[in-house]
């Protein structure tokens, strides 16, 4: 049964003749998701330091949000990071449309959260998104102790395309050895898209009427990936990574009604069968795109609190 309260949200939407993203362009899209925010979601937690930052990436001078849920860790030492990519299909979100979900993992994990607003498509096609994430991933850890952060408690995360970009930065800091420096120590994958191919049974499933629908991942994948010669590229689709041994622990999070739910299941699968330490968590009830969404569904809240559990086992040993 889907959830009444995403039922009812997605009802409101069409009351309001919202109008479908792909139909949009990127930069109508980008709006309408910015506006939707303020029905969407709650006020933000006050933190006692949200800063915004920039270093030089791959293309160009590269925007970051850094937040802290406190002055210092406990006992004055240096924060545990959790390195925020936002959903959006790579073409719409930023570090705005997702600073209350960045507030609120900080307070849940008991770690510092910095948010990256890498570049979109279709203006910067894949790699330029995933580059600019690896690129503030090390960037965090080179500059650790200026930013007060312990540079061997890293983690990554992300929703959606987001949480596709978290998966692939793991692989390629897990292929970049020991000297790129201390392993990540953890990876939040919220519904992330694993299979640009888009064929596992949910796509068909949840292909229309739950907000992400068949015609939107086209409209997303078409502005990031154009070329279907890329689609099998791990970078793109970690699903199809010939080795998936030694990555972080990880959690991952699908949604019920959502077309993306099988192929986190298979990620998450794919993981546990490599060898890695893997929590898997199906909110059976509810569409894509629900964790940001806590003003109007009471589950985004548990998601947050279950991000934050074991953000902070794995990042504090709690």
């Amino acid at each position: 049964m889907l959830d009444p309260q995403a039922r009812a949200l997605i009802d409101l939407m069409i009351e309001k003749r919202v109008p479908p993203v792909h139909t949009l362009t990127p930069a109508e899209a980008r709006r309408l998701y910015r506006e939707r925010r303020a029905f969407t979601q709650p006020e933000p937690p006050v933190l006692p330091e949200v800063r915004e930052l920039t270093m030089a990436g791959p293309g160009g001078a590269l925007p970051m949000r850094l937040y802290r849920p406190g002055p210092a860790d406990a006992g004055g030492g240096a924060w545990p990071l959790l390195v925020y990519f936002h959903g959006g299909g790579w073409t719409i979100g930023d570090v705005d449309t997702h600073d209350v979900l960045c507030r609120q993992l900080a307070l849940a994990g008991a770690c510092a959260v910095l948010s990256v607003d890498y570049r979109l498509a279709p203006e910067h096609r894949f790699p330029a998104a995933l580059d600019d994430c690896l690129a503030a991933t090390r960037w965090a850890r080179a500059e650790a102790g200026a930013l007060g952060i312990d540079a061997r408690r890293i983690a990554v995360g992300g929703d959606s395309a987001g949480g596709n970009l978290a998966a692939v930065v793991a692989l390629a800091e897990r292929d970049a050895g020991p000297g790129a420096g201390a392993p990540l120590a953890a990876q939040l994958l919220i519904y992330p898209a694993t299979d640009m191919r888009a064929l596992a049974p949910s796509h068909q499933a949840n292909a229309q009427g739950y907000l992400l629908t068949a015609d939107s991942i086209a409209y997303y994948r078409g502005h990031y990936t154009p070329e279907v010669a890329s689609w099998t590229d791990w970078r793109v689709s970690p699903l199809l990574a010939g080795k998936l041994a030694g990555l972080p622990p990880a959690l991952v999070l699908t949604a019920g009604f959502d077309p993306l739910r099988d192929e986190g299941r298979q990620y998450a699968d794919a993981l546990s069968a490599a060898g890695n330490r893997v929590q898997y968590v199906c909110f059976e009830r509810q569409v894509h795109g629900f964790i940001t969404m806590s003003r109007v569904i009471d589950e985004a809240l548990s998601a947050v609190a279950l991000s934050g559990a074991v953000l902070r086992r794995l990042l504090r040993g709690e």
